[in-house]
């Protein structure tokens, strides 16, 4: 697994305190997306930042998904506004679909973590 590190960005003053942030971007919550580059590419992420899972409900012609976290997303919770994760403490959140007996993680695209770090270290 790879771990999420701050790195500085310069003397930039940040104050914003949080950011809600949609994992996978456009592309949301889906098989076939490989998260663990994303959440590279996207990193770091701080303390009180919100990630966001979008999906589709289940339906008779798709695959349900769900989200795997400290806190349980169902199939039909990442819908409309999605499913919101809180990054509320500095330590190793992990993230993975647990839908069809794990095959979705156990490939290596539907997981991922993240280790938030406080702003202020920016």
């Amino acid at each position: 697994m790879v771990v999420i590190t701050a790195r500085p960005f310069g003397n930039s003053i940040n104050t914003q305190t949080s950011n809600k942030i949609i994992v996978g971007g456009s592309y949301h919550w889906n098989y076939g997306f490989n998260y663990i580059e994303w959440a590279i590419k996207h990193g770091p992420f701080y303390l009180n930042d919100t990630l966001v899972f979008k999906y589709d409900p289940p339906t008779p012609k798709t695959f349900p998904h769900n989200v795997y976290a400290q806190m349980q997303g169902n199939p039909k919770q990442g819908a409309g506004e999605g499913f919101e994760f809180v990054l509320k403490t500095s330590q190793p959140h992990y993230f993975a679909c647990g839908e069809h007996n794990g095959i979705h993680c156990l490939n290596g695209t539907m997981k991922f973590f993240v280790t938030p770090i406080d702003r202020s270290l920016r």
